[in-house]
């Protein structure tokens, strides 16, 4: 039982070692990603062969100086103790513009040139300045779509889901899903109205908020929130907490909606009852508040579901997809979740699949389970959406009896 004991112990201390290692480099990217996503398009832009003028090349650089002190002093003051407004757009701007300029400065960099040396166009420096200027090109175009993308009001996404439990007095139930609307520093009061209207234009029996309303607290986001008081449902309106709301007085957010008529299912289900058949909808607080400190918040699968019926079938609001597991451990029918916003800004979806299990989309989780994870409706930070469309969702629940 010794050795057994102390293999196992040197086995643990050797997979806890390269996961130190890891925690530790991970504390150093917050400083050195700036760093990269200003001095590499710099680099690529003015100094791998352009020779541009010598004012030119002063004035370029000192430009990408600036956005580098500039970008995170901005978004300390922006989201930081003072939560100056004007200064998290700037700063968010910076960064979304840094992130879509770093990236075409790297793909283009490469296989533009690679192309143009292939195909025999012209001499060094020429080959560099088409690159300078496609990349410069193709990130205004990006951003300013981007941009368009962002505040608009989503596209309403359909589409039939087919749950083998779901009685058939159900068969045809609408329930509309909207998540991660994040109202914040820019003012979409206006933006908030419009997605409200659209939403009460498709006729939902149930509506469901999955979180990360808001950008800040309840009592200063109040008056881009406050149209969520006009959505109709035939019969709830459903919300539960994401992460954002545990950065910002979580428990405001819960009181607010309470107040505009959305039921806040906090670890606790509710009946919706249609045709002589029953669905369980149930809710959990997101998987943040268990290290918020904030007392009474914590995600509690099996509380939320202590006296509902096993044999009927369950639709769950987890603000994010990791919580996937747990519901399928649990037998869930179906999870509704966002958190993700599709990546958002291409190609950030490659490191959001390294947190989560589904980046969009519905996907199969065991034998049973389904989960839907909404590309969100609004946008966080960078005012951009780039080849990640927002979505309004209409899903319709079908029986198969």
């Amino acid at each position: 039982m010794t050795e057994t004991s102390s293999t196992r112990s040197a086995a643990d201390d050797a997979q806890e070692a390269p996961r130190s290692r890891l925690q530790r480099l991970m504390r150093y990217i917050p400083l050195v990603a700036p760093v990269l996503l200003w001095a590499v398009p710099c680099w690529v832009l003015l100094y791998t062969g352009q020779h541009w003028p010598l004012p030119a090349t002063l004035t370029g650089t000192a430009l990408f100086a600036l956005g580098l002190v500039g970008m995170p002093f901005a978004m300390a003051r922006g989201h930081g103790r003072r939560q100056q407004d004007g200064a998290a757009i700037v700063g968010d701007t910076l960064l979304g513009g840094a992130w879509v300029l770093f990236t075409w400065s790297v793909l283009l960099g490469v296989l533009l040139r690679l192309a143009l040396v292939v195909a025999g166009a012209g001499d060094g420096q020429d080959r560099a300045r088409v690159v300078t200027w496609a990349v410069l090109a193709v990130t205004a175009v990006l951003l300013a779509w981007g941009y368009a993308e962002a505040r608009r009001v989503p596209r309403v996404r359909r589409l039939d889901v087919r749950l083998p439990r779901l009685g058939a007095g159900l068969d045809g139930t609408r329930v509309v899903l909207i998540t991660d609307t994040h109202y914040g520093p820019l003012d979409r009061a206006r933006w908030s109205a419009r997605v409200c209207e659209t939403v009460n234009t498709l006729e939902a029996d149930l509506v469901c908020h999955t979180g990360d309303i808001a950008d800040g607290t309840a009592e200063r986001r109040r008056a881009q929130a406050a149209p969520l008081g006009t959505v109709e449902a035939t019969r709830a309106r459903v919300y539960v907490t994401g992460n954002h709301e545990y950065y910002s007085e979580a428990q405001g957010w819960v009181d607010l909606m309470d107040e505009l008529g959305w039921e806040p299912l906090r670890n606790r289900h509710l009946l919706l009852e249609r045709g002589g058949d029953t669905l369980v909808v149930a809710g959990v607080d997101d998987v943040t508040a268990e290290s918020s400190g904030l007392a009474g918040h914590g995600a509690d699968l099996a509380e939320a579901l202590t006296g509902a019926d096993p044999d009927l079938p369950v639709l769950l609001l987890a603000h994010q997809p990791k919580f996937i597991d747990r519901a399928a451990a649990h037998g869930i029918d179906l999870q509704l979740s966002g958190h993700t916003h599709g990546g958002q800004i291409w190609p950030f979806h490659h490191l959001v699949r390294l947190d989560q299990p589904a980046l969009a989309g519905l996907t199969q989780h065991g034998s049973r389970t389904l989960l839907y994870t909404s590309r969100g409706t609004g946008f966080w930070g960078p005012p951009f959406r780039v080849f990640a469309p927002s979505e309004i969702t209409l899903l319709v629940l079908r029986s198969t009896s």
